[in-house]
């Protein structure tokens, strides 16, 4: 479910990166693009649900004025109630 209007985090993605080694990230995002099998997913606020197979390349985590990069290869990402989890067979900061 969303965060109400107002409440911390309101407006944000949740985000997590989760490799079998370690939580490459996890926080807040405005926008997340992950490479999955068929192109290139972009996923904002208010995306609906969706369960994606990811392919290798590059997973920008978009926040503020910055832009963090991942390179991923392999796995799923899921997008429920604004919240993405990227679980990947390799995931490292780029």
């Amino acid at each position: 479910m969303a965060a109400p209007a107002g409440a911390p985090g309101a407006g944000a993605l949740r985000v997590s990166v989760i490799s079998p080694e370690q939580t490459v990230f996890e926080g807040e995002a405005d926008s997340v693009v992950a490479p999955a099998w068929t192109g290139e997913l972009g996923i904002l606020r208010g995306h609906a649900p969706l369960m994606a197979l990811l392919g290798e390349g590059t997973l920008r985590i978009r926040r503020g004025g910055g832009t963090e990069i991942f390179r991923v290869s392999g796995g799923f990402l899921q997008v429920l109630n604004d919240v993405v989890t990227v679980l990947s067979e390799r995931a490292e900061a780029a």
